[in-house]
C-alpha cells in the first residue's frame, strides 16, 4: 500500500498546461511585434481555453458578439503506452496526443463593390489561426516545449477543417481548424518505501512427518 498522498500532476496535464502558457505568451508577443511595425495587431490576436466543449457557442448569436478574434481550445485526447520503452516499476514512455481547435466565425456583408461571405471569412480566420499555433509550438525553442527531461519529442499529427453542429446542424458562418500535435513525454508513478527489517523468521517443513528441518533467524 502506497503510504504517501499522491499529490502530483501526470506529465500529460503538465505539457497540455505548458503548450497553454507558450501560446498566451507568445501570441502576446507576436501583438506587440506586430504594433511596432505597423500592422494590425488584431490579426495576431487568438484567445485560448483549455479542455472546454462549446468554446465557440459565443460566435452563435452573432449580433450579440463584442469581439471578433479567433478562439482556440485546448484539448487532450489520449495516450499510449510503449512496453518497450520504461520500466513495469518508475516510469513509462507516453505518446500523447492535444487538439488545438481553433474557431473563427464571419459576417457576411457588401463591402461597396460586391459580397463578402461570411463563411469564407470564416474559414480564412480559422486557417490563419491555426497557423499561428502551429509556427508557435513548432519553433526550434520548443522543440522540448521547455520541459527538458519530460518531453522526449513534440511532432505534428494532422489539420483538419471542421464546422461545428447544434442539436445536429451545422452551424453557419462558424469554421473550426483543428490542429492535433502528438508529444512523446514520461510519466513516473509513486515508489513503494518500505520500512528497515528488524527481523525475519522463517520455518520450512519439509519431511512427510512434520519435521522442522529448517528454521532461520535473521536480526537487523
Amino acid at each position: 500500500m502506497t503510504l504517501e498522498l499522491i499529490d502530483k500532476y501526470d506529465g500529460f496535464e503538465l505539457v497540455r498546461d505548458k503548450l497553454a502558457a507558450i501560446l498566451v505568451a507568445e501570441i502576446a508577443n507576436q501583438q506587440t511585434l506586430a504594433t511596432a511595425a505597423g500592422r494590425d495587431a488584431d490579426l495576431w490576436k487568438i484567445r485560448f481555453y483549455l479542455e472546454r466543449s462549446n468554446a465557440w457557442e459565443q460566435f452563435v448569436n452573432i449580433e450579440e458578439i463584442t469581439d471578433f478574434s479567433p478562439i482556440c481550445n485546448i484539448w487532450f485526447e489520449n495516450a499510449t503506452y510503449d512496453m518497450s520503452q520504461g520500466n513495469t516499476v518508475k516510469r513509462q514512455t507516453s505518446e500523447s496526443l492535444f487538439n488545438f481547435d481553433c474557431y473563427a466565425v464571419g459576417r457576411s456583408a457588401a463591402d461597396g463593390t460586391g459580397h463578402l461571405a461570411g463563411d469564407k471569412e470564416a474559414a480564412l480566420n480559422a486557417h490563419r489561426a491555426a497557423r499561428l499555433v502551429r509556427n508557435i509550438i513548432m519553433a526550434g525553442e520548443n522543440a522540448y516545449l521547455g520541459l527538458q527531461g519530460t518531453v522526449g519529442r513534440r511532432w505534428p499529427q494532422n489539420l483538419t477543417v471542421l464546422q461545428p453542429e447544434m442539436e445536429g446542424r451545422s452551424v453557419q458562418h462558424i469554421i473550426c481548424a483543428r490542429f492535433t500535435l502528438r508529444v512523446h513525454h514520461n510519466e513516473v508513478s509513486p515508489q513503494y518505501s518500505g520500512e528497515i527489517m528488524e527481523q525475519i523468521n522463517t520455518t520450512i517443513k519439509r519431511a512427510s512427518d512434520g519435521q522442522i528441518l529448517v528454521n532461520m533467524e535473521f536480526d537487523k
